[in-house]
């Protein structure tokens, strides 16, 4: 099984977490580019070396119309929102802002913009050039901050309008590692207990604890710990995005380790200030999966395709539909939906909510898969995306469709010819 175990003995936070899944890629320098044409206003992505205790990793460096965010308020950012600025010396050196109410006065040295959540699903769904999976994470990681703050601040969601994540800077962290993780494409992410740091921060309206109250109520139910170091390690948006993709918290599986990536925050300590990424394979002896099931006799086609769109965003492994007989003759759908364990809760509320049924059935399975990896082949026509399965004494691969459309598109061809074009470029490069 293909597994991503990130240790976050320092922390967490989105630029770092940017840069220690970028080293795990063959070609991060082309994934910086790539990047760079997500069409984020006025963001430029730049990675540059990086020494902790004398360990070589890599600091993301994002620019705002030529301005790093850090040049304003220091690297690693993030947000409470109350329009205070903290005083205190962050782990990765980042003043913080809140705001919640636009009653207040903010008195800043420069201008900052407020975002709703409506406005950075604008951003998102209505200008970045994103598949709708990566785009349904990004908004998913920015709902549970936006419900953070709603929880710490007594106020509806409605009314959280992000000052600092609502920054281009922010949205650029999130969608790199949502971007990341798809392009890796692990099939299991385990997660360390989390570092959050301790004591306190100082703001403008008074003294707040580590971890803030954001990064407090995000992590609820996952292992975190204190220790010495002062100061915030994790801040809220590194908090949503590793409670978004984990798929448990732990100790490292047993693994055989095929890549390392190293992302370093910008403060020293005696500790490295990194996290670190392995990408490698567990023994797949099995897992245990879920399946949900519902019978429905009252829902368009339409409906029942849209109901599995949600159901996927919301981490379901698979969903299916089978023609079935009801009572009194009446013709129905058998919606299937397979999901692990830490999903399950999940996705019995998203089937009440996204379809007619009024009761759901449960199995439980073991399932066998192969192990999988992503490649790139390089074509006159740019790069193209190849899955490659293996094990049990079979291998097989499978060309991305998205990236043989785009061939069959520009050379007027269909898909199937555009998939040989591929298979005579890799030939020739002998990949």
């Amino acid at each position: 099984m293909r597994t991503l175990y990130l240790d976050c003995a320092m922390g967490a936070a989105g630029d770092m977490l940017t840069a220690a899944l970028i080293e795990l890629l063959p070609d991060p320098d082309g994934f910086v580019e790539e990047l760079n044409q997500l069409g984020i206003p006025g963001v430029s992505f730049c990675k540059e070396p990086s020494v902790k205790c004398g360990i070589t990793g890599t600091h993301m460096h994002v620019t705002i119309n030529g301005v790093e965010e850090g040049e304003e308020a220091a690297a690693h950012e993030h947000v409470h929102e109350h329009a205070h600025e903290h005083e205190h010396s962050h782990g990765h050196e980042h003043h913080h802002e809140h705001e919640h109410h636009h009653e207040h006065e903010h008195h800043h040295e420069h201008e900052h913009h407020h975002s709703s959540l409506h406005d950075i699903e604008h951003i998102v769904r209505g200008h970045l050039k994103l598949s709708e999976r990566v785009q349904d994470d990004v908004m998913a990681v920015y709902q549970q901050i936006a419900q953070a703050e709603s929880h710490a601040h007594g106020v509806p969601v409605t009314e959280i309008h992000f000052h600092e994540v609502g920054t281009m800077d922010a949205v650029a962290d999130v969608t790199a590692v949502c971007l990341l993780m798809d392009r890796l494409a692990p099939d299991e992410v385990v997660v360390s207990p989390i570092h959050v740091g301790s004591g306190q921060v100082r703001c403008a309206h008074g003294i707040l604890p580590v971890p803030a109250p954001a990064t407090a109520y995000i992590l609820k139910d996952a292992p975190i710990y204190g220790g010495d170091i002062k100061g915030e390690l994790c801040t809220p948006t590194g908090a949503a995005l590793l409670k978004h993709f984990a798929t448990r918290f732990g100790a490292m599986p047993v693994m055989k380790v095929q890549a390392i990536g190293y992302g370093m925050g910008r403060k020293d300590f005696e500790a490295a200030n990194c996290v670190r990424a392995m990408l490698g394979e567990t023994e797949d002896s099995g897992d245990e999966i879920f399946e949900l099931s519902c019978n429905v006799d009252d829902m368009t086609g339409e409906a029942i395709g849209f109901a599995m769109d949600r159901l996927l965003a919301a981490g379901a492994l698979d969903v299916y539909t089978v023609p079935i007989g009801m009572k009194k003759g009446r013709p129905g759908t058998l919606i299937r939906t397979m999901c692990r364990a830490a999903d399950k809760e999940a996705l019995i509320r998203a089937i009440f909510q996204y379809t007619t049924t009024i009761g759901i059935r449960e199995n439980k399975f073991r399932r066998y898969v192969l192990d999988r990896r992503l490649e790139t082949v390089e074509t006159d026509l740019g790069p193209v995306r190849r899955k490659v399965s293996s094990g049990y004494g079979t291998e097989r691969e499978k060309y991305e469709y998205e990236d043989l459309a785009r061939i069959a598109r520009q050379k007027d061809i269909s898909p199937i010819q555009a998939e040989a074009f591929v298979k005579e470029q890799a030939k020739a490069r002998n990949i």
